[in-house]
């Protein structure tokens, strides 16, 4: 397993707002290019939520690191290959898992 935490706290921070600005706007191309984009956000709505509740957790400071994986994480693995978002999923998982990376010389 390659080792994609974040090596600080902002770090951490802004892989996190990284990856729900992505789904916003992949979100908002399967509006736009779909007739009936509805499976698709069943799947990315819940994924968008559970992010927006971590970075709430970071902002008023209730986050706390735990070594399980995130709940959005199941879906993730399981549609990796069709989400452009999936490594930034994982660096956020790991880094929840394991936290940060500060003995890292990059």
């Amino acid at each position: 397993m390659v080792d994609m935490r974040a090596k600080t706290a902002e770090a951490y921070v802004r892989l996190v707002d990284q990856a729900i600005i992505e789904i916003e706007e992949f979100i908002a191309c399967l509006e736009f290019d779909m007739d009936d984009p509805g499976d698709q956000l069943r799947v990315l709505t819940p994924l968008f939520d559970e992010l927006k509740q971590l970075r709430q957790g970071m902002s008023d400071g209730s986050y706390e690191f735990e070594d399980k994986d995130l709940p959005f994480m199941n879906v993730a693995n399981r549609l990796s290959s069709q989400l452009p978002f999936a490594q930034l999923l994982v660096a956020i998982n790991q880094t929840h898992r394991y936290g940060l990376n500060i003995d890292s010389e990059e």
